[in-house]
């Protein structure tokens, strides 16, 4: 850790300034330097915290990268401020069954203690109303400007308000007193009623609906992002926006963007199928062995998931962007050894012996088609820096799936055409092993 710094008066996520709040910020060595990470640090900065009485919200905040949101983001919209705050504090005490679930918070937070005043009826009688009270009160306290004065080439305002020790305490407005405008002398809780309150910070509103945001994050190693928000869809959320009627809950965050980051990552790799399948139809002059080309593609979740598991990482959005990846990576092992078998059938060779050579005789060109681009990212997966994170995740998946489905290539592939010739579904070529038949002319 190089240094540390406290910013007092300031806190973005509090959405308010003043001496209630601080952002306290750590400088960390570089990735390559520290021997742990900002989780594990995080985490040995929650326990040494402790809790902290009296405490309104506090989060344990990293260097954010990536497109995802907050792993638990709750969204209520309502009218009423009060029932929002108080469906918000019901469902935080929900989540908070989970042990995985930390820095929970939302954003409405209570504002500073206010004074708020009220007409009373009669006050009309007395010449006054809601402005001129308040005018008044304004002047006494705040100060009105009462003159400016020229000396010289200086000028200066003159403010008139009333002295310190007659404003500094609630109890100096019981005795003051305002001015009807016969210019008599009135009580001010004559004509209005004072109460004690506290507002709000911040309202947020989303699409012009009142909304408070529910916010917080999930320790991986300890719970389930995916099953706590299934939990709560299933068990909680019915019962709850029963007890609520008035309110509207959505989840967003990290969940939501995931939604739409993989419909239109599946819209993508649709499209791109469809689109290696046109090419080979055309190459191969047949709807069938496209298909054997492609059916490797599957095998390769299998590297995926072992790749993954061995560099110890999640499944996350970056991941499934490197398997989509794949789909056009994997197929040019496939694409050699098919053309190999469909020269070899040319030249007259059984079906069985052309598909058990291929493997054998195009090992070499296939190894090395995969090795050239698996080499080119290893680089990549022992990087250490910040930057390199958030593409570690895709190019692990390149790389072991492409390794998963080169094996399955050489072992599978030839299988398949096999099968389709057993079920009489691999159009034989016109082109004989009778090289005559071949060049004749077509009848």
């Amino acid at each position: 850790m190089r240094s540390v710094s406290v910013q007092f008066n300031r806190n973005v996520d509090a959405y308010e300034t003043g001496p209630h709040v601080l952002t306290v910020s750590a400088d960390l060595l570089s990735a390559e330097v520290r021997d742990a990470t900002i989780d594990e640090l995080l985490m040995r900065w929650r326990q040494e915290t402790g809790s902290i009485p009296d405490l309104v919200g506090i989060r344990f905040a990293e260097p954010a990268f990536g497109p995802a949101g907050w792993p638990i983001y709750i969204r209520l919209q309502g009218e009423d401020l009060a029932e929002l705050k108080s469906a918000s504090l019901e469902l935080q005490a929900w989540l908070h069954r989970f042990p995985g679930v930390l820095d929970l918070s939302d954003d409405l937070r209570p504002g500073q203690p206010e004074i708020r005043m009220r007409v009373e009826p009669g006050a009309a009688v007395l010449g006054f109303d809601a402005r001129g009270i308040a005018d008044q009160v304004r002047a006494a306290f705040h100060g009105q400007e009462a003159a400016v004065i020229q000396v010289g080439v200086e000028e200066f305002e003159i403010n008139v308000r009333l002295a310190a020790e007659d404003r500094d305490g609630f109890a100096d407005l019981d005795g003051f007193h305002l001015t009807t405008p016969a210019g008599d002398l009135v009580p001010l809780q004559s004509v209005a009623r004072l109460e004690r309150a506290r507002g709000w910070a911040r309202i947020a509103r989303v699409d012009g609906q009142r909304t408070v945001s529910i916010q917080a994050d999930v320790n991986t190693g300890t719970s389930n992002t995916a099953e706590i928000l299934g939990q709560l869809q299933q068990e909680f959320l019915p019962g709850f926006l029963q007890r609520h009627p008035g309110l509207r809950a959505s989840l967003e965050g990290e969940i939501s963007e995931g939604g739409a980051t993989r419909t239109s990552m599946l819209r993508g790799m649709v499209i791109g199928l469809l689109g290696i399948f046109v090419l080979l139809s055309f190459q191969f002059r047949s709807y069938l062995e496209p298909l054997i080309v492609m059916a490797v593609i599957p095998f390769a979740l299998i590297g995926v998931v072992w790749g993954h598991l061995a560099m110890g990482l999640n499944l996350s959005m970056p991941n499934m962007l490197g398997l989509v990846s794949l789909a056009g990576i994997v197929v040019n092992d496939s694409i050699l050894l098919v053309v190999f078998v469909k020269n070899r059938r040319r030249e007259g060779m059984p079906v069985q012996e052309a598909a058990a050579g291929a493997s054998r005789d195009r090992f070499r060109a296939v190894l090395l088609t995969s090795l050239t681009t698996i080499a080119g990212l290893v680089p990549l997966l022992l990087e250490k820096s910040l930057q390199a994170q958030i593409l570690i995740p895709l190019a692990t998946s390149i790389v072991f799936g492409l390794l998963a489905s080169t094996a399955m290539v050489l072992l599978a592939l030839p299988a398949f055409y096999g099968i389709l010739d057993d079920l009489r579904l691999v159009r034989l070529p016109e082109e004989a092993a009778d090289p005559a038949l071949s060049s004749a002319p077509s009848p």
